[in-house]
């Protein structure tokens, strides 16, 4: 079975592979073991680190990325809504 999504590993993969090394395993092993790169591996420990490690319901670095990314559009969406009803209401 393939870990792989064309080029990029399946967030299932990856999380796995964080856990993985939360639960003790080394990047070196899990380099060797799955032959992924420590590189990669790093940054999804980065990416998969929750902001309060003590709680594990805390959002994770990319959970955070993703709702600032989601904020930025809904405010985009916003002003051309304003817009649009400005246009309008001057009709």
């Amino acid at each position: 079975m393939s870990h792989k999504n064309g080029n990029r590993y399946s967030e299932d993969f990856r999380k796995m592979i964080v856990e993985l090394y939360h639960a003790g395993q080394s990047v070196s092993e899990l380099v060797s073991e799955y032959g992924v790169s420590d590189v990669s591996i790093y940054n999804w420990i980065r990416e998969y680190k929750h902001i309060n490690p003590e709680d594990r319901k805390s959002p994770t670095m990319k959970e955070v990325s993703e709702l600032q990314k989601e904020i930025i559009r809904l405010k985009r969406e916003n002003e051309i809504l304003k817009k649009a009803i400005a246009v309008f209401a001057k009709e």
